[in-house]
């Protein structure tokens, strides 16, 4: 059994009296599917390191991570491989993205009640439920 490891995060701004996420499409051979910024831990790198450089690198925004809150989703990606994926919440300190051309096919801000309506699996439907909370009680 394979062993993989990625670090990211839910991504959130208020703007507007609103809380909203940052929601990325995986290009995916144009079958992306909506999700949030994450990646594969680098070597050297801590966990929270990884989430900061996979959102710059994904969408472009910089954040202030929040390491208090840490969610993990372990699923099988595909036979004889186990993922862990590691997400923490994320406070963007910049709005304007700029999608990475070989990775990411379209990004957008979302407001916190619609995300589940968008966001395609029922892991990430559950972190938006854990991050209201943490977010409310931030405030």
């Amino acid at each position: 059994m394979q062993y993989e490891k990625s670090c990211g995060a839910i991504v959130y701004r208020k703007f507007h009296g609103n809380t909203e996420l940052l929601l990325i499409k995986n290009q995916n051979g144009g079958h992306g599917h909506w999700s949030f910024p994450k990646g594969h831990m680098e070597a050297g790198e801590t966990e929270a390191d990884t989430a900061v450089r996979e959102i710059k690198e994904e969408t472009g925004i910089d954040v202030l991570l929040d390491t208090s809150f840490r969610q993990v989703i372990t699923y099988t990606p595909k036979k004889d491989i186990t993922k862990d994926v590691v997400y923490f919440l994320a406070k963007a300190t910049s709005y304007d993205y700029t999608p990475q051309e070989e990775e990411i096919a379209r990004i957008k801000w979302v407001e916190i009640n619609h995300a589940s309506t968008i966001l395609t699996y029922d892991n990430d439907r559950q972190l938006v439920t854990q991050a209201k909370n943490a977010i409310r009680d931030r405030f």
